[in-house]
């Protein structure tokens, strides 16, 4: 079963970065594409980036564009969120999410979840 554990969440102020991190275990990340989401209080679950499994290819939400970067070590099996220039519009729960039957290219069939971890952008 694949498990993953994100974590690097926090409360920061407008403008600032985080980091966010997606360890996972029991599996190799190396043959599948990760994605990471968000869900904001009263909003449906959105996506924010997706990686390959090569890393080679990644997209964005256009509301994170040019702001954040994804990115993985599959060395230390885990995928990265650098979030920077935050607003207070980015406050959410932040998930990441594996493709339980694999998928190397995004978006490939999500189906393992995380646990999430809270980001809060506020003065």
């Amino acid at each position: 079963q694949l498990q993953l554990v994100e974590s690097g969440g926090g409360l920061v102020q407008p403008g600032g970065s985080l980091r966010l991190s997606c360890a996972a275990s029991g599996f190799t990340l190396d043959y599948y594409a990760i994605g990471w989401f968000r869900q904001a209080p009263g909003k449906e679950r959105e996506g924010v980036s997706c990686i390959s499994s090569s890393g080679g290819s990644t997209n964005y939400a256009d509301s994170v564009k040019g702001r954040f970067t994804i990115s993985r070590d599959n060395a230390k099996n885990t995928v990265y969120l650098q979030m920077n220039s935050l607003k207070p519009e980015d406050t959410a729960v932040y998930y990441c999410a594996a493709p339980p039957s694999g998928g190397y290219v995004c978006p490939p069939p999500f189906g393992s979840w995380g646990q999430g971890t809270q980001v809060t952008v506020s003065s």
